[in-house]
């Protein structure tokens, strides 16, 4: 999979750089005469509909809303054009939250992306910027990117920006920061290494990519972070002198459930759990019982996803809660055997039950 941002396709300016664009176009279809199947992940249509605009527009969520109307059909067009050149034909898929959220539309999108595969069709895929709201986007196309690896059970993910990767500092203002070549744990420290926005014409920086990185390894997907103008850098990501930086996958849950849970919904709140807890979720493969619930947070129903964490806010697993946050403030820290007395009904005794869990 190939995540390729808007600093990429413009080559730092306010129109989308064709030349270029044939250029990545060309490794992609090498790619595929290695025997490999490659998915684009396109930013760029609301650059592509300033481009076509011709005239000063703002930049609200409307305005935005707006230019990628006009954009998405100017910048699937160039991309059919550019790939008709190689004789691949290429297939549209236009994504919002809403549609990794849902189960069902989950399922429904994989079949598409798979179909589209099969027949040896490029996909070329967006969020549908046209119509998200706040509520309903993935934010960026660098987490919409990590979403749709796990979609399509991807082996590698290469998100190509303006950056050769990721640096021990801001490169354009530390003369002496150093570029990390692996990165096998991501933690609070590496987190900061990274700033905002790139550049005024995206809406993701370095940030973004370590957050899809982080989603996409947890889920058995290797991710590159390369700078997008280097040459050959499709190809040379294939090999063994990576460039840029190098995110090394994790063991990916075998379920595919427990794979939409990573990619899915957005959690709802948090469940605070003790150590016992946490011994038992991480070594012993046992579900969240009650007594090892220490406290809430947030608001949630049952069937939310759920975020456990321990007392100092470290995320250990995530899951699908089967109580309410009213529900668990009753029954946190006692015995599975006394839920139905002080709920007046029974609805089980796991918190979270394995099956609906999957472990960070």
């Amino acid at each position: 999979m190939v995540k390729l941002g808007t600093s990429v396709l413009t080559g730092g300016t306010d129109k989308l750089d064709k030349a270029h664009m044939v250029e990545l176009v060309r490794q992609c279809c090498e790619l595929k005469k290695q025997g490999h199947q490659v998915v684009l992940v396109s930013s760029g249509a609301v650059a592509a509909g300033r481009e076509q605009l011709l005239k000063p527009c703002g930049r609200s969520l409307i305005d935005k809303q707006m230019l990628a109307a006009i954009g998405q059909g100017q910048l699937i067009h160039i991309w059919q054009s550019l790939f008709a050149l190689y004789g691949v034909n290429v297939g549209q898929m236009l994504l919002t939250r809403a549609d990794v959220d849902d189960r069902e539309r989950y399922l429904n999108a994989r079949d598409t992306l798979t179909a589209l595969l099969s027949y040896d069709v490029v996909p070329i895929i967006n969020e549908n910027d046209a119509v998200a709201t706040a509520e309903i986007k993935v934010g960026d196309n660098d987490n919409l990117s990590a979403l749709v690896a796990i979609l399509a059970n991807a082996d590698k993910l290469l998100l190509l920006t303006d950056q050769e990767g990721l640096f021990t500092s801001d490169p354009r203002t530390d003369v002496n920061a150093q570029l990390i070549d692996e990165v096998a744990h991501i933690d609070d420290e590496l987190r900061q290494l990274a700033g905002g926005s790139g550049t005024s014409l995206g809406t993701g920086g370095m940030a973004t990519k370590l957050q899809a990185a982080d989603i996409a390894r947890r889920a058995g997907v290797e991710v590159i972070i390369a700078k997008g103008a280097g040459k050959n850098v499709i190809l040379n990501c294939m090999g063994e002198q990576l460039p840029g930086t190098r995110f090394v996958k994790l063991t990916a849950p075998r379920d595919g459930r427990k794979k939409w849970l990573l990619a899915g919904p957005k959690s709802s709140g948090q469940i605070v759990i003790d150590d016992g807890a946490v011994n038992a979720l991480q070594q012993q493969g046992a579900s969240l019982l009650a007594k090892g619930v220490r406290g809430v947070r947030g608001q949630f129903e049952r069937g939310d996803l759920i975020d456990l964490v321990t007392s100092d806010q470290q995320l250990v697993a995530r899951g699908l809660v089967r109580f309410s946050k009213a529900e668990i403030d009753i029954i946190k820290g006692c015995h599975s055997s006394e839920i139905a007395k002080l709920l007046a009904f029974d609805c089980g005794s796991e918190v979270i039950h394995r099956d609906d869990l999957v472990l960070f």
